[in-house]
C-alpha cells in the first residue's frame, strides 16, 4: 500500500493491519478500511501484516500464509489500493 497522504508530508504516521494475514479477502479489506480512515483523518499510514506469526500463546495456533503466499497476498493489496 502507498503512504496515505502523499509524498514528503509531516505529521502523524500509522502503522496499521491485522496482526496476521487470514485471507487475502480480509486482508484486502483491511487495507481498504485502514487508507480511507487515514485519507478522511489527514495522517499518514504505512499498512502492515505478518505472514508468518511465530509469537502465538499456542504452537499450534494458525500462524499466517507462510512466505510466498503472504507476498502475493501484500502485491495484491499493493495494486488494488
Amino acid at each position: 500500500m502507498r503512504e496515505s497522504g502523499g509524498e514528503g508530508k509531516k505529521g502523524l504516521l500509522v502503522v496499521a493491519g491485522p496482526c496476521v494475514m487470514e485471507s487475502v479477502d480480509h486482508l484486502l479489506k483491511m487495507a481498504h478500511t485502514v487508507r480511507e480512515i487515514a485519507e478522511k483523518h489527514g495522517f499518514r499510514l504505512v499498512f502492515k501484516a505478518s505472514f508468518d506469526k511465530a509469537n502465538r500463546t499456542s504452537g499450534r495456533s494458525y500462524r499466517g500464509p507462510g512466505l510466498e503466499r503472504g507476498l502475493e497476498w501484500l502485491e495484491k493489496v499493493k495494486r488494488e489500493t
